[in-house]
């Protein structure tokens, strides 16, 4: 539980300092890439069988169909609501998604394509909402707050997850505690575009959380473990990079 806290806490530290050096779509980039789980599925592979590593990839990404629902349902509410309303409509989501998704009992080799289809439609449904790529204002006592909450958050959900039915304790523990946090900070403090912007790099960052345990998932499968992690890492890293610099250039053609 320490560790899931101190990773937490170092992600939404990471995130709101891009943030506040390149502004609010590179923090949102840094927020969405695995930077709780990927070193948490690194312990898991130090201890654990390869193959129950496998599974535990794959299971992770049936969730981020859910992830996007909440995602986009606070960018939409946040263009006209307060930041309670889109944090709590964004969870209903994110749960009705999240128990909705094992009643269909795909095949495993289902969950990248379903995870890839809804990080791209949820590319699609944001909300177009302009801000300029500027650093960010966050004062030492924001960011103290980001990170007591996000870790009150993080320690809550833990907390619940012991106490909770087995259906729905790998519910709990996917919910995107970054993604809750960042966002509800950035909208009362800088808007609903702002908002958007990191939302859209949340979702930017999840891409590269998909190529991370999808490739975990296959090179496991073909050579050690250590070799598989660090090609995790970098495919994660050279697609989220590469989906922001091509998406920049996009923007300014436009």
């Amino acid at each position: 539980m320490l560790l899931k806290l101190l990773l937490v806490a170092a992600s939404v530290m990471l995130s709101s300092l891009a943030a506040r050096r390149f502004g609010h779509a590179v923090g949102g980039t840094l927020g969405g890439l695995p930077m709780i789980a990927g070193p948490i599925a690194g312990f898991v592979l130090l201890a654990a069988p390869v193959q129950e590593v496998r599974g535990i990839a794959l299971a992770t990404l049936v969730c981020l169909p859910a992830t996007v629902a909440h995602l986009l349902t606070f960018a939409w509410t946040s263009v006209r609501g307060p930041w309670w309303l889109a944090l709590l409509l964004a969870n209903a989501a994110f749960f009705a998604a999240g128990l909705a998704l094992p009643l269909l009992q795909l095949p495993a080799w289902s969950s990248p394509l379903l995870a890839l289809l809804a990080l791209v439609l949820g590319q699609a449904l944001m909300p177009r909402l302009h801000v300029r790529a500027a650093p960010v204002a966050i004062s030492p006592l924001e960011l103290v707050c980001r990170v007591l909450a996000a870790m009150l958050v993080a320690w809550l959900i833990v907390r619940s997850a012991g106490l909770a039915p087995a259906a729905w304790i790998g519910l709990l523990l996917a919910v995107p505690i970054t993604g809750s946090v960042l966002p509800a900070f950035t909208l009362p403090r800088h808007g609903a575009a702002a908002t958007a912007a990191l939302i859209r790099g949340f979702l930017r960052g999840l891409f590269g959380f998909l190529a991370f345990f999808s490739t975990l998932g296959v090179m496991l499968e073909r050579t050690g473990a250590l070799t598989a992690y660090v090609s995790a890492w970098g495919a994660a890293l050279l697609v989220a990079i590469g989906l922001y610099l091509w998406q920049e250039r996009s923007a300014r053609r436009a």
